[in-house]
């Protein structure tokens, strides 16, 4: 009888512990999942193209346009654009570019080489950083919030191609997915641009 007893009281530890390593796993598992949605866009912070640690929390207050750029793609000319749509809207509007090499091998250059380029062909003064990865395994981490509803609060989208294009207000919210083919001085981007 003593033996049952044991036996019995030995059980219901081992359920007791069990019960409590899966709601501590639980509560650790919820409190990841909120701390991911909880990063904000400005909690980031990278190197430009000058090695610059460059910190987006400088970025509050202006809408941000975020775009994976590269020197040989076809839509390359939309630099132009860009350039022109940072130009007349520098006081409220930063342009990111990030250089990538994801696509097609069209950005192959070291970032001076990207650097040269952009200032040379397009006369490129918005921030540009230093190259990175836009999806795959070793995705950056602004990509992986840009592109993962969990981090962002709704977007799932990572770049299809070069020249893809996140805009992100004042507040550092995500709060526009546009492909390539849309042009920097879409209507529709100028319309939030303004808002």
């Amino acid at each position: 009888m003593k033996n049952l007893v044991f036996i019995g009281c030995l059980l219901l530890l081992v359920c007791a512990y069990a019960i409590s390593k899966s709601h501590a796993s639980k509560t650790k598992a919820n409190s990841k999942s909120e701390s991911m949605l909880s990063k904000s866009f400005y909690d980031f912070s990278m190197k430009d193209l000058n090695g610059k640690e460059i910190s987006f929390s400088s970025f509050k207050g202006k809408k941000v346009m975020v775009v994976n750029v590269a020197s040989k793609c076809g839509y390359t000319p939309q630099y132009e654009a860009l350039q022109k749509l940072y130009s007349e809207n520098s006081d409220r509007l930063v342009i990111l570019g990030f250089p990538a090499n994801n696509f097609g091998g069209q950005e192959p250059g070291s970032n001076e080489e990207i650097k040269s380029f952009c200032s040379e062909n397009y006369g490129v003064t918005f921030p540009m950083f230093e190259k990175l990865s836009v999806k795959g395994y070793d995705k950056h981490p602004i990509y992986r919030w840009l592109s993962d509803a969990g981090q962002n609060g709704w977007n799932n989208e990572e770049p299809s191609w070069n020249f893809c294009k996140y805009l992100i207000n004042e507040k550092g919210e995500l709060v526009k997915y546009f492909l390539s083919k849309v042009d920097p001085l879409d209507q529709e981007i100028i319309d939030i641009i303004n808002s």
